[in-house]
């Protein structure tokens, strides 16, 4: 059973995602916020596996709430997802460099928001890696005005290259064709790269790979 928590001011968006999430057999809403305090009160209780996670939220916004989730080992195990209006909201990016797992647009199809809670909670990245990256593109600039490339030292040279092809937006079964490798090479080698860079998820290594200047808004390889 997949359990998931909402935080939206709202409630009318809250009880949509309530009713549809709750249709689903592996799917248990643990309970709602309507504020950022609340929010970070309500994962700190019931520890779900994701979190629907609004921005604009009184008494603690949704990227004060990710940044104080994020930053408790006791729930490493909770993944957060941000839902957006994405055109409106500044802070996405660093939201996602707070540690949030990927974003929804409020109107999203509910068959894709109920597919969504599922990927992230199986600790994949939410949206397609190409999708992810186009997103991310359109909010690099509030990731880092200065790429850093010293993160990048950690890593050997084959696992530099298959972060750059991760910051591209190529799944593993991808990566292994461009790089003649089984998918399941290509996925301990991603693995081991978010280990190596203490990432959360696949997001996480699009976002270096931004940060570092591995991959540059925009180019195309």
């Amino acid at each position: 059973m997949i359990r998931v928590a909402i935080a939206d001011d709202q409630q009318l968006i809250r009880g949509g995602f309530r009713s549809l999430l709750e249709a689903e057999p592996d799917l248990e809403i643990v309970g709602e916020a309507g504020t950022g305090v609340e929010a970070v009160a309500l994962v700190a209780r019931e520890k779900p596996d994701v979190v629907l996670m609004d921005i604009r939220m009184p008494d603690g916004d949704g990227l004060w709430a990710t940044e104080q989730i994020v930053a408790n080992p006791a729930l490493s195990g909770t993944h957060i997802v941000i839902v957006t209006t994405f055109e409106l909201d500044e802070y996405v990016g660093q939201a996602i460099r707070a540690g949030a797992s990927g974003f929804l647009v409020k109107d999203t199809e509910p068959v894709e928001l109920i597919r969504a809670v599922r990927v992230v909670a199986a600790g994949d990245a939410l949206l397609s890696p190409g999708v992810t990256k186009r997103l991310l593109e359109r909010v690099a600039g509030a990731l880092k005005e200065a790429p850093d490339a010293s993160q990048l030292r950690v890593l050997t040279d084959r696992e530099r290259e298959v972060l750059g092809l991760v910051g591209h937006g190529m799944t593993n079964d991808e990566i292994g064709r461009r790089l003649f490798l089984s998918p399941l090479t290509a996925k301990t080698h991603v693995s081991r790269i978010m280990s190596k860079l203490a990432a959360r998820d696949r997001v996480q290594l699009v976002v270096v790979a931004y940060e570092t200047g591995l991959v540059r808004a925009g180019y195309e390889e």
